[in-house]
């Protein structure tokens, strides 16, 4: 993928993100309650106070106007002013990212160490107990909804007090902020025992978020690897006297790995998505539970930020696949 080539992907990309935007914008007008009424609560508050806050927020206006507002916020930086938190919606987001991204690493980790292993054995082994092992827990591992994961892992571990419920580090115990990732502040300033805390409540939500996606990449792997093994060049290898773990490691894993590393990376986009549900679930105070909540609210600058930061996430998962397979693989061409 050239530098041309790069930028007629990313121009491609502009109407995607209006068209999320916009449907955003629209769903949560039409959605019934009055952020404004809901954000006052059930006070004394007079009709006159609540049509003067409608007005500093920019709720009285037209709809097209208050998109077009939106839009040319975004332009120069400005994601609006969230209605429920009652301070710019970059801040609240910002605020919240540094957990997610936490969270999807780990998930990732987990995930890679499930799913690597298991498909390359699986695709070695094919038709043995160990491949269809694998193969039936991918099977459930794609099938079952991650909030009923969560239920279960919560069920089996948190009620009997083996790991946190809820939170990303107990009362107190939170390390030296550095870049706002926990596991990480606690390993630069030398904190185990914050390491460890932080450790025990990321666990299980990182499970159950990383457990479809590595299903996904472990039939992946199996499959590609099946294809790969029966290749002219890969009998040649076996016929050169080569070992099964030189075979596998050195000639069939580098060309499966082609297809792998794309599904990976779109993967990251799936697990932004799925922290919705498993951040809620789990308690985990990070930007999935932050827009479910904003929902609820009607917060509506807050939810158009979220869903804008989502969409561009998900975009460049998808550029950054793009071009991964083209380095990959040159004799694809975008």
């Amino acid at each position: 993928m050239n530098f041309n080539q790069f930028i007629n992907r990313l121009l491609q990309t502009i109407p995607v993100v209006i068209g999320v935007t916009l449907i955003v914008f629209s769903l949560m007008h039409l959605t019934p309650g009055d952020p404004v009424e809901i954000m006052m609560g059930q006070g004394t508050v007079t009709e006159g106070e609540i049509q003067r806050i409608r007005e500093e927020l920019g709720l009285h206006l037209p709809l097209p106007v208050q998109y077009l507002r939106f839009i040319t916020g975004i332009v120069k930086g400005d994601l609006g002013y969230s209605i429920y938190y009652r301070q710019p919606a970059r801040e609240v987001i910002f605020s919240r990212l540094p957990a997610t991204f936490e969270l999807m690493v780990v998930a990732m980790i987990i995930s890679l160490a499930i799913a690597l292993p298991v498909g390359i054995i699986s695709a070695v082994r094919q038709y043995s107990l160990l491949d269809k092992i694998g193969t039936i827990g991918a099977l459930l591992g794609v099938s079952m909804p991650g909030f009923w994961l969560g239920l279960l892992l919560i069920m089996a571990f948190s009620v009997n007090w083996i790991f946190p419920v809820a939170g990303r580090i107990g009362f107190g115990m939170a390390p030296q902020r550095i870049t706002g990732l926990y596991l990480l502040d606690s390993i630069l300033t030398c904190n185990w025992f914050s390491f460890w805390n932080a450790l025990k409540h990321i666990l299980l939500p990182a499970v159950t978020l990383g457990m479809s996606m590595a299903a996904l990449t472990m039939k992946t792997i199996r499959s590609s690897m099946l294809e790969v093994i029966r290749e002219d060049y890969i009998t040649f290898a076996r016929a050169k006297g080569l070992s099964r773990s030189q075979v596998v490691l050195k000639h069939a894993l580098k060309n499966a790995l082609i297809p792998t590393i794309t599904v990976i990376t779109l993967n990251m986009g799936v697990l932004l998505g799925g922290n919705m549900i498993v951040e809620t679930v789990f308690g985990w105070p990070g930007l999935g539970s932050l827009v479910v909540n904003a929902i609820f609210n009607r917060d509506y600058p807050l939810v158009q930020a979220s869903v804008l930061i989502y969409a561009v996430t998900f975009i460049i998962c998808n550029l950054l696949a793009d071009f991964l397979y083209t380095v990959l693989n040159p004799r694809v061409k975008f």
